[in-house]
């Protein structure tokens, strides 16, 4: 009898399994598990592939840093240009100039390429007392002449002409000449040493307008200044435009 019970009866240990094999814990992989299951298994191997993955980050990490620093790239939260054409067509009509260089009534259309290479040439000096500017300015307003400082706008008037002339310059970028054209109020002075003479004018006023108000530029009747830079400072957004009218001529 004995021996048959032990026969037919199971031991604890099998009796106690569970029917089923519990299924395995998983368990959580860190934040580069999913990496690390997926190199191979020999260390030489492995090694070579993370020194691969490292070089292609540093490769990578490089170009942008070259890439945010490039000089363009600076240029786009600063660049004082207008993106249209000029709203009108209109001539203005023949007026008598200050000087006897010839009236243009019509400026030239914005830049097609605001980038365009140019050749760099000193027109004269503008200086603003009211904010301590002293500064050579130059003939055209592509990025390249106003880089180095206020560019005056082709077929605009010549300082000391009747005629609107105008200047655009940077605010925060490169010698940042206009960077406080804001603090200007009307009656301060603006200043022009030209070759032929010294022109004063006197602010009268300034508005913001948005990179299409190319009106800015039109030709006006009497002599008259304006200078536009980017707004708000470090945005190109917007522009900053002071108005000035002649007030005074001195020889050289």
């Amino acid at each position: 009898m004995s021996d048959f019970m032990s026969d037919r009866m199971p031991d604890v240990d099998e009796a106690a399994a569970p029917s089923q094999a519990s299924p395995p814990v998983r368990r959580r992989s860190g934040p580069f598990g999913w990496i690390k299951a997926r190199l191979p298994e020999n260390r030489t191997d492995r090694a070579l592939v993370i020194a691969t993955l490292t070089a292609v980050l540093v490769v990578g990490g490089s170009t942008l840093a070259v890439v945010n620093s490039s000089p363009g790239s600076a240029s786009e939260t600063d660049a004082p240009v207008l993106e249209a054409l000029p709203t009108t067509t209109t001539t203005a009509p023949e007026v008598t100039t200050t000087t006897t260089a010839p009236v243009v009534s019509k400026p030239i259309d914005p830049p097609i390429n605001p980038r365009a290479a140019q050749a760099i040439v000193k027109i004269g000096e503008i200086h603003i007392p009211k904010i301590g500017l002293v500064h050579p300015v130059y003939e055209g307003v592509t990025l390249t002449v106003i880089d180095h400082g206020p560019g005056h706008w082709p077929g605009s008037a010549v300082p000391g002409q009747l005629g609107n002339s105008v200047f655009a310059g940077h605010r925060v970028t490169h010698s940042h000449p206009f960077r406080r054209i804001h603090e200007m109020a009307p009656g301060d002075d603006i200043i022009f040493k030209m070759q032929n003479g010294t022109f004063t004018y006197k602010m009268t006023g300034h508005q913001i307008v948005t990179p299409k108000d190319v009106h800015i530029v039109n030709p006006t009747t009497d002599a008259t200044v304006t200078l536009f830079a980017c707004h708000p400072p470090g945005s190109a957004r917007q522009r900053y435009v002071v108005r000035g009218a002649f007030v005074s001529a001195a020889p050289v």
